[in-house]
C-alpha cells in the first residue's frame, strides 16, 4: 500500500540545492519516494498527517560498537582516557555470550531508531564465547533499520605489545576466513540493501601491518568497504610515531587504507597534510563528538575537513564511551564543538543536519539511494513533531531540530516501512527489551 506523508510544515529535502518545501507532501510507493511537493493525493494510500511536523531524510550513524550498550557508565572507566578506558572494559566484554551481543545490538538500535536514525553501521571487533557477527545482523533485522555491519578483529594481544588481553585476540588467517564467510553470507550490494558488510580491523594498535594490508586487498576483491579507528587522541599519535615511524594518515595510506571505499572513525588529531590526503583520496570520516568529549580526546577538525572536501558523517560511537545513542544530540554537539573551537559562525544548525543525513549516507557509500528526499530514492524518512513542548517558541523549525529539539522522532519510515509510529517502536516490545538488558548487565556485573 502506498503511504502519503501529508501537509508537512517543512520538508527538508537535502537535494542538490538543499530545498526546503513548506506545506508539502511526500508519496511513498514500493519502498521508494514516488513524488514530493504540494497538493499530492493518492487514493487508497495510508495517510501520515505531518501537520506541525518537519520531515527530513532518516539520520545515518557511521560509527558504533553496539555490543557496548550493556556497559554504560561502568565505574573505573567513567573518567579514563582511551587506553585506560579500554583496559577497564576488556575483561568485562570477555564474559559476553552470543545472547548478550543480540540484546545489546537491539537495545542500541532501538535507541537510535527513536532518535530518527534509519541506517547504522556497527564495528564489532571481539568474539568471545562463540559469538559471531551473525548475532548482531539477526538482531538488526528484527529492529527494522538498515545495518552496515563490519567484521572487526584484534590480533595483537598484551603479550605482543598490544592493548587487548590475549584471550580476546584471534589468529589472522581465521579472521580473514571469517571475513570471506560473512561477506558471502550477508552482503547486499543493491541500492535497496538492508544489510551490507564491511571489513574493519579494530585499530593500528590491535592488529598487525600484514592484517591491515590483507584486509584492504580482500575488501577490494569482494567489493566491500573498509573501516577502522584512526588518530583518535594524543596516545594514538604517539603510538603510531613510536611503533611505525610515521603519523596515522601515512600509515593508512601506505597499506591501502585511503579511498572512497574507506572511512575512519574519530580522526581528532589529523594534521593539515592528512586532511589533504583524505580530501584527495575521497576517504571518509566518522565524527563522534560526544565520545570525543567523554574520553577527553579533543575536538576533531571538522571545519577544515569539510572545507577541504573530506566526506564527513556522524557517529554516536559505543555506548560505553558516549553513553547514549541519540543521533540528533550528536548533530547538536558537533555544531557546538566547532563553535567552541572556531567561533559562533563555524557551523550552522543546517550544516550539522546535513552531516547527520546526506553526509552519513555519502560516507557509507549510499548517497546514490539514500540521504536525501528525492523521487526515485529509497524511502527512509524521519518525521519530527515541532509542535511539541521541546520546540515551542521556535521561530525556525528546521534549525530547532538541532538547536532545541525534539530529539525523539514521531514517525520513522525505513524502505517505506514503519519502524517508529507515534514515538513508539513498531517491531519490538521496549519494556521487554529493557528487562532483558538489565538482566544481562546484572549478570556481567556479578
Amino acid at each position: 500500500m502506498p503511504t502519503l506523508v501529508r501537509n508537512a510544515d517543512v520538508i527538508v529535502t537535502m537535494d542538490g540545492t538543499r530545498r526546503e518545501l513548506a506545506g508539502a507532501s511526500l508519496l511513498v510507493r514500493d519502498g521508494t519516494i514516488a513524488a514530493i511537493g504540494p497538493g499530492l493525493s493518492a487514493p487508497g494510500a495510508e495517510i501520515l498527517d505531518a501537520t506541525g511536523c518537519v520531515v527530513t531524510p532518516g539520520l545515518v550513524n557511521t560509527h558504533h560498537h553496539l555490543y557496548q550498550t550493556l556497559t554504560r557508565a561502568v565505574p573505573g572507566g567513567q573518567d579514563a582516557l582511551l587506553f585506560g578506558w579500554l583496559r577497564t572494559l576488556y575483561p568485562i566484554w570477555a564474559r559476553y555470550t552470543p545472547d548478550d551481543f543480540h540484546v545489546s545490538t537491539q537495545l542500541g538500535l532501538a535507541e537510535l531508531a527513536l532518535s530518527g536514525c534509519s541506517m547504522s553501521s556497527d564495528h564489532l571487533y571481539l568474539y568471545p564465547n562463540g559469538a559471531k557477527l551473525d548475532d548482531t545482523i539477526h538482531a538488526a533485522k528484527e529492529v527494522g533499520i538498515r545495518f552496515h555491519a563490519t567484521r572487526g578483529a584484534m590480533s595483537i594481544g598484551e603479550s605482543n605489545g598490544g592493548l587487548p588481553p590475549d584471550s580476546l585476540v584471534e589468529d589472522e588467517s581465521a579472521i580473514l576466513d571469517d571475513c570471506i564467510r560473512v561477506v558471502d553470507a550477508f552482503h547486499d550490494a543493491s541500492p535497496a540493501a538492508m544489510v551490507r558488510v564491511g571489513l574493519a580491523p579494530c585499530s593500528p594498535f590491535s592488529v598487525s601491518r600484514e592484517l591491515m594490508r590483507d584486509a584492504a586487498l580482500l575488501a577490494r576483491d569482494k567489493g566491500v568497504m573498509l573501516h577502522t579507528h584512526l588518530a583518535e587522541n594524543d596516545e594514538d599519535i604517539a603510538y603510531s610515531l613510536s611503533r611505525f615511524g610515521c603519523r596515522p594518515g601515512q600509515y593508512a595510506d601506505d597499506l591501502g587504507w585511503t579511498g572512497p571505499d574507506v572511512w575512519h572513525a574519530h580522526c581528532v588529531k589529523l594534521d593539515d597534510s592528512e586532511i589533504q590526503l583524505f580530501a584527495k583520496s575521497l576517504t571518509g570520516v566518522a565524527h563522534c563528538p560526544c565520545s570525543n568529549c567523554r574520553l577527553g580526546s579533543g575536538i576533531a577538525p571538522v571545519r577544515p575537513l569539510r572545507d577541504a572536501g573530506v566526506r564527513v558523517g556522524l557517529g554516536v560511537d559505543g555506548s560505553a564511551s558516549n553513553d547514549a545513542g541519540d543521533l540528533m544530540a550528536e548533530a547538536r554537539m558537533a555544531m557546538l564543538m566547532q563553535r567552541v573551537a572556531r567561533g559562533a559562525d563555524a557551523m550552522s544548525a543546517r550544516e550539522a543536519l546535513e552531516i547527520a543525513t546526506l553526509g552519513g549516507a555519502t560516507v557509507l557509500g549510499r548517497a546514490d539511494a539514500l540521504g536525501s528526499l528525492e523521487p526515485g530514492k529509497r524511502a527512509d524518512i524521519a518525521i519530527w513533531d515541532v509542535a511539541s513542548l521541546q520546540a515551542a517558541g521556535s521561530w525556525d523549525p528546521v534549525a530547532a531540530l538541532v538547536l532545541c529539539g525534539p530529539h525523539r522522532v514521531k514517525h520513522l519510515l525505513v524502505e517505506g516501512r514503519s519502524v517508529v509510529r507515534d514515538g513508539q517502536l513498531t517491531r519490538l516490545d521496549t519494556a521487554q527489551l529493557a528487562t532483558r538488558a538489565r538482566h544481562a548487565t546484572a549478570r556481567l556485573m556479578a
